[in-house]
C-alpha cells in the first residue's frame, strides 16, 4: 500500500470523491455539491493506493495559522480495521508536522471516537449533530 497527497481535479481526485460518496455520503442520502468540492482546491488531499485502486483517504485544512482540521476520512468498507486509516493518521500527522500545524482537530462521528482515540485524540466539547449523526470535536497537539 501506498500514501500519498494528490491534486485536485485529476483522475486520482475523482476516486477519491467517488470513495468518500461510497463511504460517507451515499449511506445518509446526502451529495457534493459544485461549491463544496470547489473550496477543496486549497485543501491538502491524502489518500492510500495499492496499485490503482484508492483503499482510503482523507483531507487536510488550514483552519488557523498552525491548526488544521482532518476531514472526510474513508475506508473502503471490506478494508476497514485492516490498519489503512492508521497508516493514513501517520501520514497526515506527519504532514501537518512538516507544515507547520501545532493542533490537528477534527468533527468525529460518535461511531469513530475510539478510533481516534487510539492515535491520542481527545474530545474537547459537547456532542452536537451534523449531517443528521451525532458528532464530537477531537484535537490532538503535534
Amino acid at each position: 500500500m501506498g500514501l500519498k497527497q494528490i491534486d485536485h481535479g485529476t483522475k486520482e481526485y475523482g476516486q477519491m470523491v467517488a470513495l468518500r460518496y461510497q463511504i460517507l455520503r451515499a449511506p445518509l442520502g446526502l451529495s457534493f455539491s459544485n461549491s463544496e468540492l470547489d473550496r477543496e482546491k486549497e485543501d491538502i488531499l491524502i489518500a492510500a493506493f495499492e496499485e490503482e485502486d484508492m483503499l482510503g483517504c482523507c483531507i487536510l485544512s488550514w483552519i488557523g495559522p498552525q491548526k488544521m482540521r482532518v476531514r472526510q476520512m474513508a475506508v473502503l468498507a471490506n478494508l476497514q480495521r485492516k490498519g489503512i486509516g492508521a497508516s493514513l493518521m501517520g501520514f497526515i500527522e506527519n504532514i501537518a508536522r512538516d507544515k507547520g500545524c501545532r493542533v490537528l482537530m477534527m468533527h468525529a462521528r460518535e461511531t469513530a471516537i475510539g478510533f481516534y482515540e487510539k492515535f491520542g485524540y481527545r474530545i474537547t466539547g459537547e456532542p452536537f449533530v451534523e449531517v443528521g449523526l451525532p458528532h464530537r470535536i477531537m484535537e490532538k497537539v503535534l
